[in-house]
């Protein structure tokens, strides 16, 4: 899933300068080196722009041994799931660069993750979320010793995507896919999804949200998110995709 977003043919990323990401997320933003928030207005005219960067001391704390800003996903461990016990490994680019280059090939996972083609061209997608500044960690789903998903968490709220939906501080956001086919269409994509978002929860007790942007196309992952115990909360323009806010709140977990 998004791709499965959930990519979810069966069941979606973060953006870096001058590049093309998936079209779960936007290309060419998310990972810039960011230090305040501004508004460029030099033309009436002009769409506004808003300019995310942290401060550079801000930056060195994450590489000081403090939670960053995603509380340290390596350290999150395996969780148990219905379809087996899963665990999110952080990407290597060394040792995992082949098999995600594989997925990113598959013709279902590329109408939305347009990363396609070369394998430096998924590469500086993965350099790009290693050597920013944490806000956006790309992980292997690793599935009863089995490497089996791509996903990618991150921080919605210092994202460009908090330009276009009602943030709130420490949303986190979810991209995913499923990388064999036979691992599509069965109801794994939904587990999983599940089963990060109760992770995600869990160990960053200051987000009250989890939050994705599936392609309004791509109705296998919409329906994962939703078996998944996220909630439809709108649609949303994003400057590459018409996507759908998917939303699991932590205060309705237990109830959906």
């Amino acid at each position: 899933m998004p791709p499965t977003d959930a990519n979810a043919p069966s069941g979606p990323a973060p953006s870096r300068p001058g590049r093309t990401g998936p079209r779960a997320d936007f290309a060419g933003a998310r990972h810039g080196v960011f230090s305040q928030f501004t508004v460029e207005d030099d033309d009436a005219d002009s769409e506004d722009t808003l300019d995310l960067h942290l401060p550079s001391e801000y930056v060195a704390l994450f590489t000081t041994g403090t939670p960053g800003l995603l509380d340290r996903p390596h350290t999150w461990g395996p969780v148990a799931s219905p379809v087996g016990s899963f665990h999110l490994v952080p990407v290597r680019v060394e040792r995992d660069l082949p098999l995600i280059h594989g997925w990113m090939n598959d013709p279902a996972v590329a109408e939305f993750w347009d990363l396609a083609g070369p394998r430096n061209r998924t590469e500086d997608h993965l350099r790009a979320q290693l050597e920013g500044d944490g806000r956006s960690v790309p992980c292997l789903g690793v599935l009863d010793g089995t490497p089996m998903s791509y996903w990618e968490i991150y921080r919605a709220d210092l994202d460009p995507m908090a330009r276009h939906y009602p943030a709130r501080p420490h949303d986190t956001g979810i991209h995913l896919l499923v990388g064999g086919a036979a691992d599509r269409g069965r109801g794994l994509g939904s587990a999983l999804l599940r089963a990060v978002a109760d992770l995600v929860l869990d160990r960053r007790p200051a987000c009250a949200r989890v939050v994705a942007e599936p392609d309004l196309r791509n109705t296998p992952s919409i329906a994962a998110f939703l078996s998944a115990g996220f909630r439809y909360a709108a649609e949303v323009d994003l400057p590459n995709k018409r996507a759908a806010l998917m939303v699991r709140d932590r205060i309705l977990r237990r109830a959906l």
